[in-house]
């Protein structure tokens, strides 16, 4: 018969969280191990001390490294795998003797502890039973006296080892969250969370539940004083402010806000991140409904779909929530300036009753540049943008500028072409563009650019063909320096004749 082998949990460092089960097994364990590093000392051997026995055998497991720093020559994670096969051998001895094994872990054997490595390596050849023990995100947020999550809130728990970027953007797009294996990580830890937007309700824990406990905001933490064994946590938002003694005489009535962002014209990679950091605040969001549906669903918060016709009252709906203390995020496609809702909102801010709401603009990334990346640089040199859109400015305003810009030669990017309302429109735009310019004047179509039916068209003025446009494209006619190359990129060129 062989021994068995326990995972067991101590908790996060209060010996008296170690459960009743916890201390049993250690008590009545052959062998007790348990790991450390270099220096010997165990915090995980410390909590176990109360329910220990003569008589039993200690296996102390020693790191041989405990940063990445190593002349091993299959490099850490070389050094690494070399250890726990040797500790899983030292354990297997003991399991082949009939020796019941306990080995120790700080909070709970699965959760980011080291118990897993000899899991992985003996439970497939022993009888093995794991004890789960409290985690140090449940000691951190005790401590704290704040509530992880409530209701449908998300809690995310993640390694401070990730790079600072993909810890901002797991951040900006919770609700909750945990970040551990701090120490070394703990300033680009801290970077994550100022570029997530969240730096300002997160706070640092340290040892939490043992005697030399530490919790400050996140902010002012000294990264030369942060040890391995503490946490940045973000706590449930739905508690409100002034839930924590120490922080309720800091927050005063949250003032609201308005910012209007855009999502890019079509793939999420080209939202900016600064967009998605704003996305990831709001309480509302409010905007043309096919273009809220590009936005991920969080369900802390409230959307506003409306059509797209409604731009004043939208804006007002918006204005009027941020009053009420909300952050509130008025979504468009493209960039907000260009044909979309940052003017509507600014001019509906300028009346008296809105005077004391803060409106910010976020620039994106235009329906043209992305159609003009796809075949080179159309718009490498002078060039306008006009909307064949009639709705807010009469036809013969847009034909009038049409021919202007024409006549200018400058490169014309098109939005809006063609509707089901106004399907005639275009053609009526192409015959004035072939009074001023050449019919073998390039011509790109770029329909649904981003987005999973993306095409683009290369042609000329003359082969241009209205009926194969709608409103899900965009009609970029060249000038007189726009060229093909070969290889069938565009460009025009930023050399002219003079």
């Amino acid at each position: 018969m062989t021994g068995r082998l326990y995972g067991v949990g101590l908790g996060p460092g209060d010996p008296e969280l170690v459960t009743v089960k916890a201390a049993r097994l250690i008590g009545a364990a052959d062998v007790v191990a348990f790991h450390a590093a270099q220096h010997g000392r165990s915090v995980a051997r410390g909590l176990a001390a109360p329910y220990l026995r003569e008589g039993q055998v200690e296996e102390l497991l020693v790191y041989p490294v405990t940063t990445e720093t190593t002349d091993h020559p299959g490099g850490y994670q070389g050094a690494i795998d070399e250890f726990y096969e040797a500790a899983a051998a030292r354990l297997a001895a003991h399991l082949d003797a009939g020796r019941d094994v306990v080995v120790l872990a700080e909070g709970d054997p699965f959760f980011y502890g080291s118990y897993m490595h000899m899991h992985k390596r003996l439970a497939h050849r022993y009888p093995t039973e794991v004890v789960p023990g409290v985690t140090s995100v449940s000691g951190a947020a005790a401590v704290l006296g704040r509530p992880l999550v409530e209701r449908d809130e998300v809690l995310t728990v993640l390694p401070g080892t990730l790079p600072a970027d993909e810890l901002a953007e797991w951040l900006s797009t919770t609700d909750s969250a945990a970040v551990l294996k701090l120490g070394r990580t703990f300033a680009n830890v801290r970077e994550a969370f100022d570029a997530a937007g969240v730096l300002d309700r997160a706070w640092y824990v340290e040892r939490a539940t043992t005697d030399r406990q530490r919790v400050e905001p996140l902010a002012d933490v000294d990264p030369a004083t942060v040890p391995y064994f503490s946490l940045a946590l973000l706590p449930s938002e739905l508690t409100g402010p002034g839930n924590h003694p120490e922080r309720a005489e800091d927050d005063g009535p949250r003032r609201g806000e308005v910012v209007v962002v855009g999502l890019g014209p079509g793939q999420r990679s080209w939202t900016t991140p600064e967009a998605a950091e704003a996305l990831a605040r709001a309480d509302d969001l409010v905007g043309y409904g096919p273009y809220l549906d590009r936005v991920e669903v969080n369900p802390r918060q409230t959307r506003h779909p409306s059509d797209n016709r409604v731009e004043a009252e939208r804006a007002a709906a918006a204005l009027r929530l941020a009053q009420s203390g909300r952050r509130v995020a008025v979504v468009s496609s493209g960039d907000p300036g260009v044909f979309a809702m940052a003017a509507a909102v600014l001019e509906v801010a300028a009346q008296p009753e809105f005077a004391d709401v803060e409106v910010r603009v976020l620039p994106g990334l235009t329906a043209a540049q992305a159609v003009a990346s796809r075949v080179g640089a159309p718009l490498g040199h002078d060039f306008a943008i006009i909307s064949l859109s009639d709705v807010l400015k009469p036809w013969d305003v847009v034909l009038d500028r049409l021919r202007h810009a024409a006549a200018a030669d400058l490169v014309l990017a098109l939005y809006n072409p063609r509707s089901k309302a106004r399907p005639h429109q275009l053609g009526e735009a192409h015959q004035a563009l072939l009074e001023v310019k050449k019919p073998e004047t390039v011509v790109v179509i770029g329909r649904d650019v981003g987005g999973a039916e993306e095409s683009v068209t290369v042609t000329t003025l003359g082969e241009f063909d209205p009926d194969t446009v709608d409103m899900r494209c965009l009609v970029m006619v060249g000038s007189t320096q726009t060229r093909v190359t070969p290889s069938g990129q565009v460009y025009t060129s930023r050399r002219y004749p003079g």
